[in-house]
């Protein structure tokens, strides 16, 4: 009796042992990534609290470039962070057209980075942090300029006119040539003046600059007093947020898509108001993500 005593006990040990070394061995690991700006910070904070509160363990790998933040996806270092609709259809998908139909192309987008990366999207969000031109609103009540077409016919007749720009923009095919190219717009080259991003806002704001570039949900525009200028010969494409995940992870851990739902209920108006709450009071990242979702009762 004694025997069967001990080795039932023995055995139950073994069962115990067994049991941890499996929930161990399960634990879930996963690597967040985010771009080096605030809307990115933010967004990143919200999508590691969500998965810590499901049980992963997050590692952050935050604050790298928009092409750098990509290929880390692609090479498998991240498994998952928030990209933009536009930003892959015509930066990592190499395609010139611009589509302006947020559903199209999302929907395009979708497909063939599936196909061709293993990327999947998730469902796409309602923020459009798309590219956009800002004046000061003194100076657009002044010169009469609300469009795009009005800054370019102000721009041509009026040749000492300063742009502030980050190095991104400059390049880019989505960015000031697109653009200059799109309106008519003559910028010399010495009126071009390249920043950091950060940097632009003072620069318009001290009167060393008078046009810059600005993303449509920064917090910024509210800070400054900004007038953002529309658009309205269609030329920036729309950059609806999506969390993008490696297929192979979504695969390991589905649960994933209904824990990044938040994400995709992220309007512009939010957005912009996390932006500010950040860049112009001062708080951090991490807190107001946390505070946001703890209001909104997707955290307790």
């Amino acid at each position: 009796m004694r025997k069967s005593l001990i080795f039932l006990t023995i055995t139950l040990c073994l069962m115990l042992t067994v049991s941890s070394v499996g929930t161990f061995a399960q634990e879930k690991k996963i690597n967040v990534g985010a771009k080096d700006f605030t809307e990115q910070y933010v967004i990143g904070h919200m999508m590691s609290i969500l998965l810590e509160e499901n049980g992963f363990e997050v590692k952050e790998q935050f604050g790298t470039g928009s092409t750098v933040t990509r290929q880390a996806l692609v090479s498998g270092q991240t498994d998952l962070y928030a990209e933009y609709t536009g930003t892959a259809s015509l930066v990592y998908l190499k395609h010139e057209e611009v589509i302006t139909e947020p559903d199209v192309l999302y929907e395009k987008v979708k497909k063939e980075d599936l196909e061709k990366n293993d990327i999947v999207w998730l469902e796409r969000s309602d923020i459009n942090n798309t590219y956009a031109i800002a004046i000061t609103k003194e100076q657009a009540e002044e010169k009469g300029i609300t469009t795009l077409s009005d800054l370019t016919r102000y721009v041509n007749q009026n040749q000492d006119l300063i742009w502030a720009i980050d190095h991104e923009f400059a390049e880019r095919a989505d960015g000031l040539p697109g653009l200059a190219e799109h309106y008519g717009i003559d910028i010399p080259e010495n009126n071009i003046k390249i920043m950091e991003i950060g940097l632009t806002y003072e620069a318009v704001d001290r009167g060393q600059a008078d046009i810059m570039m600005v993303f449509a949900t920064d917090g910024k525009i509210k800070k400054y007093d900004l007038q953002v200028l529309k658009d309205d010969q269609n030329f920036f494409p729309v950059y609806n947020i999506c969390v993008t995940v490696r297929e192979e992870v979504l695969n390991q851990y589905p649960e994933i898509e209904e824990i990044m739902k938040p994400i995709a209920e992220l309007t512009d108006e939010i957005m912009q108001e996390l932006n500010y709450q950040v860049d112009s009071t001062g708080l951090p990242e991490k807190l107001v993500a946390k505070n946001f979702l703890a209001e909104n009762g997707y955290i307790d």
